[in-house]
């Protein structure tokens, strides 16, 4: 028979399930338009507890764009087997994922993150910590890619492809948001084109980049992603 006692949660089980509640409602709206109460109510204690695991919101809310940054972060994360193209489309849909589900969220984390109000004053602090996360992210998926190419030491030019392709796929996601006017599925097929379409303009003038492009197409099946952009484009052509 249950007593209907409810199990007391340890320091970090708390920490972490408050990180969890505000992520959810900073997701949703404006850090200013989410109070303590509200994040109180929603994790089923009192106003004084959150305090006691928490200084107060803002360092509740950058506890949030921490959690937010990593789990953003290993969306980039893949198994290095089969086609790099398959391997991307499958990246893509796990970023839109976190788009779709934490679009406000996303939004302030990649546009440097609100300046939330403390005591009447703005932090810019927050602005700084938002900077340095988005950062990470980006560096994160940039390893990730290169990983996925097998380059260690990138030549200048790969870096350019790598570092802009992930700067596409973030303003893209931010003007998906805005409408949501494309179907999801087509702008994550667009983006792996686009990286192969990167990739492609880099190896017309530059013969290592070349012999990338050449490896990366040679394994890719006839209905992978890159192939149908070929055939696109020789369509295009005629």
């Amino acid at each position: 028979m249950t007593t209907g006692v409810r199990r007391r949660m340890g320091v970090e089980e708390r920490r972490q399930q408050l990180i969890g509640v505000a992520l959810d409602l900073f997701s949703r709206r404006s850090p200013d338009e989410v109070s303590i109460d509200e994040i109180a109510s929603a994790a089923g204690i009192s106003r004084p507890l959150v305090y006691h695991y928490f200084p107060g919101k803002l360092s509740l809310y950058e506890a949030a764009l921490q959690r937010a940054s990593s789990d953003l972060a290993a969306r980039f994360e893949e198994p290095r087997q089969g086609p790099l193209g398959a391997r991307l489309l499958r990246v893509m849909g796990r970023y839109f994922d976190f788009v779709d589900e934490h679009g406000p969220g996303f939004s302030a984390l990649m546009r440097g993150g609100p300046a939330v109000s403390a005591g009447g004053a703005c932090s810019l602090s927050t602005v700084s910590t938002a900077n340095a996360l988005v950062d990470s992210v980006r560096q994160a998926a940039y390893e990730q890619i290169l990983a996925h190419l097998g380059v260690t030491d990138p030549p200048a030019r790969l870096e350019l492809v790598v570092r802009s392709w992930i700067s596409l796929a973030e303003s893209t996601a931010l003007i998906w948001l805005d409408g949501r006017r494309i179907p999801r599925a087509e702008l994550e097929a667009q983006l792996v084109h686009d990286f192969a379409a990167l990739l492609a303009v880099s190896a017309a003038q530059d013969e290592e980049m070349g012999e990338l492009l050449r490896g990366i197409l040679k394994d890719e099946p006839a209905d992978g992603p890159f192939t149908d952009l070929v055939g696109r484009l020789i369509e295009l052509a005629s």
